[in-house]
């Protein structure tokens, strides 16, 4: 569930190229990725951590941690884990990789994460739209503080394995996520392709835990489908917003146009989010001119990112959005709402209305923060508040998983006809 921005320099960027989520499949867990291309030239400071020139831009008045009284301090904890502890055979390159993590990690933002080099390379190749994994869609539920999957991608290891919407992921491999971060997890179930990882799930009407084995595969991502319903209703769902989402999206529309659609509902459910640009793009195609959205950062400097009207959408419009739609998800069904083109059918969103940038640290590790809050065109911040629907619609995922009965998209199917007078 990100809003993100890589940079690939070692100072700060300037400009804002992408963000992303790809939806969590990590390895087959998607993961939000962007990309930034200018860099802007910073004053900066150097602190050499391990043998690495890692910079960083100038805290002008700033308080830090990293103090002379801190460096000791973790010296003589080495030190004395060194003399101590009851195994010599100590990983010191995953010591130093917890003391960045806990760094971050000490922010309390579910949002800001360091990676480790092969992290980051990982979330560089979620980038390409190629993952490695299992192919299942997972969001967290804030309920229960634990990852719940929410759909498979077709031909997915996971969808072969038998995952269901709603499964609830208990372990993997045996050890308990329960408190672990999204990112975590999706860690865990990431790995080489032709290895296997064993998922425990709780699933609905079941009496006890089902062990999953499923087969790590390369996962290629279709992150729009589209089909033409009864009435001339056009259907198009967008997993994730990613590189490649914009031109999927263009073509999906042209596709329903010539088969006579006369009506369109956008399936935005369980997307976690992805690419800022891609959003943004997306919306241009619809939208009437204005916000699309803007951002503030902490020092109340204001970003907008505008629809040019174009093309704005001129046939009745039904959005689709659940709790698990968060993000850039909450972006275009914000900017919708807002403008009142169309209607937003299901339950309220996740409540993600941040935005974070990926930094890179020099070394081939990287960090992401959350670097501003968005807002609707409107100015509303929806950030741990989400978007409520106008109408509320429940979907019950076991009676899905049985038959396919979906009453959210029987509902907009409804609402649609009602608008076309069919």
């Amino acid at each position: 569930m990100d809003n993100y921005e890589i940079n690939n320099e070692s100072t700060v960027s300037d400009e804002e190229e992408r963000y992303k989520k790809k939806r969590l499949y990590a390895s087959g867990v998607a993961l939000g990725v962007a990309s930034t291309l200018a860099v802007g030239a910073i004053c900066a400071i150097v602190l050499k951590i391990q043998g690495y020139d890692i910079a960083f831009p100038e805290q002008k008045g700033a308080d830090t941690a990293i103090t002379e009284e801190t460096i000791e301090k973790m010296k003589l904890l080495e030190h004395s884990i060194g003399l101590n502890y009851y195994k010599t055979d100590v990983d010191r390159t995953k010591e130093a990789d917890q003391i960045y993590k806990g760094i971050v990690a000490s922010l309390e933002d579910p949002y800001s994460i360091y990676y480790t080099s092969d992290e980051y390379l990982d979330l560089m190749a979620d980038n390409e739209g190629v993952y490695y994994g299992i192919g299942a869609y997972v969001s967290m539920d804030k309920s229960l503080n634990l990852p719940v999957i929410t759909g498979t991608i077709e031909g997915s290891p996971a969808e072969s394995a038998g995952f269901q919407n709603g499964d609830v992921i208990y372990k993997v491999d045996g050890t308990s996520v329960q408190d672990m971060q999204l990112s975590e997890v999706v860690d865990m179930i990431h790995g080489d392709v032709g290895t296997t990882v064993t998922i425990t799930v709780y699933r609905k009407g079941e009496p006890d835990y089902i062990d999953v084995p499923v087969e790590r595969g390369e996962v290629k991502s279709q992150t729009v489908n589209t089909t033409m319903l009864d009435d001339n209703i056009g259907y198009l769902g967008i997993t994730e917003f990613d590189a490649v989402t914009p031109e999927q999206f263009k073509a999906g529309m042209e596709e329903l146009r010539e088969d006579g659609m006369e009506g369109l509902i956008i399936d935005l459910r369980s997307n976690p989010g992805g690419n800022l640009s891609a959003v943004v793009e997306i919306a241009n195609e619809i939208l009437p001119a204005g916000d699309i959205v803007y951002t503030l950062d902490r020092d109340g400097n204001r970003t907008d990112y505008e629809s040019e009207g174009k093309t704005p959408l001129d046939i009745p419009l039904v959005v689709l959005v659940n709790e698990y739609s968060a993000s850039a998800s909450e972006i275009l069904s914000g900017a919708i709402k807002d403008y009142g083109i169309g209607t937003l059918v299901g339950k309220t969103t996740y409540g993600k209305g941040v935005v974070q940038r990926i930094f890179s640290l020099g070394d081939g590790t990287a960090v992401k923060l959350t670097i501003s809050t968005y807002y609707t065109p409107n100015g509303t911040d929806i950030n741990g508040v989400g978007i409520e629907p106008d109408v509320e619609v429940d979907l019950d995922y076991e009676k899905y998983n049985e038959s396919g009965d979906d009453t959210q998209k029987d509902k907009a199917v409804e609402i649609l006809k009602e608008k076309l007078g069919k």
